[in-house]
């Protein structure tokens, strides 16, 4: 058993909540910008004073239509200024944040808000507001629906006119660190979701201890950020908070305006899934081979990596760096300019980025600052620092936390970002909690420094016919990183080997198409018989299997003639499998595997 533990850096007091934040920052310097709003197309400044004004005037109108301390209110909308706005109007008012992903169905949307026992939901369009009203009939505690498009905001303000300063003052001191302010439902990966108890004591605690503790490079003077991921999602909501306590300028933007939004507002660092750096990767390598500039491309992607990696090593030699300047007046500078020009670091989370691509992007000039966590550690458990980066990893816990590696392999988490319990549900608590010891159900391995390397999941472990032990991520990792793949399944829990379905990337497929004088018109179903396709797979594949032993390779695969969506139920809105939505719904598929 190998244990290591961070002390932390920032204590909290009892009384400490996350409104303090807002207010304490207008008290002090009422004219410091807080965040950058789109406006007309061009972004315009909001003031501490004013965020803290317009807080306490959504907050009045809460209170007003009577949301009592400790009543959940649910939140449906996409990543925008108004969402930040509402969460600290409704802790304002004593009340506690239920996010709701903007892109879940009827059916996940009872399910939230039944569960949590909403009394009141935000919806931000027509088309949540008629999802809502779809299953009301069957939430007889949910008694009003606020629409944001629909004015509600105004609405609030003007019915809380009367409500006193002192009134809300006197609210926002009912709520203390050990008091619920969120209940974030997991993503429902293995089952239904399950509605993770975070506090103010977590939010701020881990909030200040990763900013001050972690990522102080990161966050210097001046620093700002532009938040895209949703803010359903704990890793977004954890910046936003961040943002809040530290200073750094917020803004908001939604992935399908990402690239002007960022051109725009040119951010100093990011916060993404590694999905986001793959795509802009294999973006880039399309671009390139369609305009006849793929040698080019794949030379300076070599001269990154072999930069980043000599950075390890003694630094590099003088032909390295030549080279190094060459490509990035030809290739790295349009790639950072395609970012906003600014960005000098990435946060990513979620999933395995990959040492290749690690490395390829710290060469090109932005570090990427893998970490981990989960909704059940509000977020990060351990992070990359700057200055103490070991690419391939996790990073070391942040301060305040402790993880250790049971005699079984799966990482635990104990410290003041872990989770008070799955709300309603005291045996799955009681399952994941030990004597204040998270159980991740992640497999993984600490080192001398205190590294984490994550290289599994317990319950994804696939044990073949002939009782061989497989972890599916490295594999489908490795698989994915192709940029003419979009998703991958390791299969063969209980078969005679391992298998895996294939899904092609439709955006990589036209440029694809192209290149290689493909008809335009061809469709996925018929390109997933093509032999330059399979020639790619079949690359893939024997890439893959150069990294586990012969009995943990993939035998056979499947090429489907679809892509896993989070529309079709496949994938979280975190861009992560439900493998078991999958397994269900590719029975046939899988078991041909083995015909």
């Amino acid at each position: 058993m190998r244990e290591f533990s961070v002390p932390a850096q920032v204590d909290l007091p009892d009384s400490a909540n996350l409104t303090d934040a807002p207010f304490t920052r207008a008290d002090e310097d009422p004219g410091q910008i807080m965040f950058r709003r789109l406006d007309g197309g061009a972004w315009s400044a909001v003031t501490a004073a004013e965020f803290r004004d317009e807080i306490v005037r959504v907050a009045k109108g809460l209170i007003a239509a009577g949301v009592e301390p400790g009543d959940r209110i649910a939140l449906m909308s996409r990543t925008r200024y108004e969402w930040t706005l509402l969460d600290y109007a409704i802790w304002t008012a004593g009340g506690v944040t239920v996010p709701i992903y903007e892109t879940s169905s009827a059916e996940q949307v009872e399910w939230i808000i039944g569960d949590s026992g909403a009394t009141a939901v935000f919806a931000e369009t027509a088309e949540h507001e008629a999802t809502v009203a779809s299953v009301r009939d069957r939430l007889p505690e949910l008694t009003r629906v606020w629409g944001i498009d629909a004015g509600a905001l105004e609405a609030l303000v003007e019915k809380g006119a009367d409500v006193t300063g002192e009134t809300v003052g006197d609210r926002r001191g009912t709520r203390q660190a050990a008091d619920t302010a969120t209940l974030v439902y997991t993503s429902g990966t293995t089952g239904r979701p399950k509605g993770c108890e975070l506090t103010h004591g977590n939010l701020v605690s881990t909030a200040r201890n990763a900013i001050q503790g972690a990522l102080a490079e990161v966050t210097v003077a001046g620093s700002s950020t532009l938040l895209f991921l949703p803010l359903a999602h704990v890793f977004a909501r954890l910046i936003q908070v961040a943002c809040v306590e530290s200073g750094i300028v917020l803004g908001h933007s939604d992935v399908h305006s990402l690239l002007p939004d960022l051109a725009s507002y040119r951010p100093t660092f990011l916060l993404a899934v590694p999905r986001v750096f793959e795509k802009v990767y294999n973006g880039a390598e399309q671009k390139a081979a369609a305009a006849g500039k793929g040698k080019i491309f794949h030379a300076a992607a070599d001269t990154a990596i072999a930069y980043s990696r000599s950075l390890d090593t003694g630094g590099p030699g003088a032909a390295l760096k030549l080279k190094h300047l060459l490509f990035d007046r030809l290739v790295y500078r349009k790639l950072r300019a395609a970012v906003g020009g600014q960005v000098s670091f990435a946060v990513a989370g979620g999933a395995a980025l990959g040492e290749r691509l690690g490395h390829f992007f710290r060469g090109v000039g932005i570090v990427i600052l893998e970490g981990y966590g989960l909704t059940e550690t509000t977020a990060p458990a351990t992070v990359n620092r700057p200055s103490a980066i070991k690419i391939g990893t996790v990073g070391r816990p942040i301060p305040g936390v402790t993880v250790r590696i049971a005699e079984d392999g799966e990482v635990l988490v104990r410290g003041i970002n872990v989770f008070s319990g799955y709300w309603h549900n005291e045996a799955a608590s009681k399952e994941s909690l030990d004597e204040g010891w998270f159980h991740t159900g992640d497999i993984g391995a600490l080192d001398s420094e205190g590294y984490l390397r994550i290289t599994g999941r317990k319950k994804e472990i696939l044990v073949t016919a002939g009782g061989k032990n497989v972890a599916p991520a490295p594999l489908e990792d490795r698989i994915r990183a192709n940029p003419l793949i979009s998703q991958c399944l390791v299969v063969g829990d209980g078969k005679p080997f391992i298998g895996a379905l294939i899904t092609l990337d439709p955006e990589a497929l036209d440029p694809w198409k192209k290149a290689h004088g493909k008809p335009a018109d061809l469709t996925v179903a018929e390109l997933r018989h093509d032999p330059e396709i399979i020639a790619e797979i079949e690359a893939a594949v024997a890439s893959a299997n150069k990294s586990v032993s012969k009995a943990e390779g993939i035998k056979k695969y499947r090429v489907l003639d679809v892509d896993f969506t989070e529309e079709s139920g496949h994938m979280t809105p975190s861009m992560k499998i439900r493998r078991h939505v999958v397994v269900k719904d590719f029975a046939a598929e899988i078991e041909a595997l083995y015909a």
